[in-house]
């Protein structure tokens, strides 16, 4: 059976960052601490025991069939819980391996889409999927251009759906999907988490259990040109992002993407400036 490397938050960022680019993922064992984890249960357990998959809205009838009606699902993190602002989104190693993954293509990465999912008994295997291709008018091939991750909350094991990805596909080509024999599963106890790249094929596994919810985040990043499958901005508006950190305003898109230094232009400014200004001064 394929593992995934397994690596510590102190370790080297360069070398995290050399076996992510040859692997395409590694767990982060104690990626957070147990009494993080806590707090985040806390916090977001209510809201998503009261979500009900059954009659949930997507945005198209392949969405709501990709997730299915045994996932719960809490969007827009960033709004709703501020242990996750300060101990997941604003994660270190996050920063160390965004600037060295999506650092050279872009002047400013952000964040993509911060949500919780919880798969229930019964919930079946996704497709497998590479997270890059949501983006599939993008010529190929061109650089790596998201970091995705999933943090557990609840161990995740093979047999509650833990998340099987396919080490070293992030340098396969387009036209090559993984057999099942191709496939390692992210067993993880709470507080770890698995980094994986976008050009990496994984999947939410099957939930084999008869009463275990396997609860995790997924947050990704992309470069600061690409438009977020997340509408960050509406999902965590001015009232409520004004109270948050600087550095978290800056990753959910409140700053412009300024590659003038470099010959580009920029994106996303509000007034000619970075709308960070405009929280700050109360103009926003």
């Amino acid at each position: 059976m394929l593992e995934l490397p397994v690596m510590r938050r102190a370790d080297d960022p360069d070398e995290i960052h050399s076996t992510l680019c040859e692997q395409g993922a590694v767990i982060i064992e104690d990626f957070l601490d147990a009494a993080t984890v806590a707090a985040l249960n806390a916090e977001v357990g209510p809201l998503v025991d009261a979500d009900d998959p059954t009659t949930r809205e997507f945005i198209n009838p392949f969405i709501a069939d990709f997730f299915g009606t045994r996932v719960k699902h809490l969007t827009g993190l960033a709004s709703r819980s501020r242990t996750y602002v300060e101990e997941v989104l604003l994660h270190p190693l996050y920063e160390a391996i965004n600037e060295r993954v999506l650092g050279p293509s872009c002047a400013e990465w952000q964040l993509n889409i911060g949500h919780l999912l919880q798969r229930g008994p019964g919930a079946e295997q996704q497709y497998v999927h590479r997270d890059q291709d949501v983006w599939n008018f993008l010529p190929t091939p061109h650089p790596e251009i998201q970091v995705a991750s999933l943090v557990a909350l609840t161990p995740f094991t093979a047999e509650n759906g833990a998340t099987r990805l396919a080490p070293g596909s992030n340098h396969w080509p387009a036209d090559r999907h993984p057999t099942d024999d191709e496939l390692a599963v992210a067993e993880m106890p709470p507080g770890g988490a698995v980094i994986y790249l976008g050009s990496t094929f994984h999947a939410g596994g099957t939930n084999e259990t008869a009463t275990e919810w396997r609860r995790g985040f997924h947050t990704s990043f992309v470069v600061g040109w690409l438009r977020t499958e997340e509408n960050n901005v509406l999902a965590t508006p001015p009232d409520v992002a004004r109270e948050l950190p600087l550095r978290a305003q800056e990753l959910i898109g409140y700053k412009a993407h300024d590659a003038i230094a470099t010959g580009g232009g920029y994106l996303g400014v509000l007034d000619v400036r970075h709308p960070t200004a405009l929280l700050a001064s109360g103009e926003l």
